[in-house]
This record gives structure tokens, C-alpha cells and sequence, in this order.
């Protein structure tokens, strides 16, 4: 199954994630700030990183950009998961360097299906 990185400072939502993340079978890596993200990223390389846009100060904008410019991690799933859904906001998601978005808050019941493409294929 697919190593997972969650950035994300909310702990519900962390908790959330994460639940339904291990009870599928992925390993799941934690970080609730920006930099500490990128620091695992970098450390672990996962398959895919579910980032909260909304961050203390870095927000998720410059978390993808500073990911994107990173070799190693220049092609790795970046999943936007965001209360952002004005008209506009997934452009600006897309164009910051996530790979696409789910919208918060998640249902449980769908959010394994919208992930699944972007898991690596086995």
C-alpha cells in the first residue's frame, strides 16, 4: 500500500484522514506546519501528500510550489484538501502544483474512491 504524507493543522481533520487512510492499509506520515512538511517530504519521499491549504505560516500555496521545485518530489501526487471552493480556487490550487483537491469537509464514505487514482500503481 502507499506511504502517505498528511500536512495539516487541524487535529479533527488530521484524525480523520488518518483513520481512514491506516484502516485501508497505507502507512500515513504526520506534519502540522508547512516547513515540517517539506522537511518530511524531502526525509521520506511518499507516494502521495494530502495538504491542508490553509496552514500557519506557510500557507499550502507555497508548500506545493516549494515541493514542485524539488527533483525527487517534482512529479508526486500533491492532493489539495481544502474549504476553498469559490470560483477560482481550484485554478489557483492546480496552479500552485497540486496534482487536484477534495473538498472539506471530506465524506468518508467517497474519500478513498477520490484519492484512488493518484495512488502508484502496483
Amino acid at each position: 500500500m502507499a506511504k502517505i504524507l498528511i500536512i495539516e493543522d487541524n487535529e479533527n481533520n488530521m484524525y480523520l484522514e488518518t483513520f481512514i487512510l491506516e484502516k485501508n492499509g497505507h502507512s500515513v506520515l504526520q506534519a502540522r506546519k508547512g516547513e515540517d512538511g517539506i522537511r518530511l517530504a524531502i526525509q521520506e519521499i511518499p507516494d502521495v501528500i494530502l495538504l491542508d491549504i490553509q496552514l500557519p505560516e506557510m500557507d499550502g500555496y507555497t508548500v506545493a510550489r516549494s515541493l514542485r521545485q524539488m527533483k525527487e518530489l517534482a512529479n508526486l501526487p500533491i492532493i489539495a484538501v481544502t474549504s476553498y471552493a469559490m470560483v477560482g480556487d481550484r485554478e489557483n490550487i492546480i496552479e500552485a502544483g497540486c496534482s487536484d483537491y477534495i473538498e472539506k469537509p471530506i465524506n468518508p464514505d467517497t474519500f478513498m474512491s477520490q484519492m484512488a487514482n493518484h495512488f502508484p500503481v502496483k
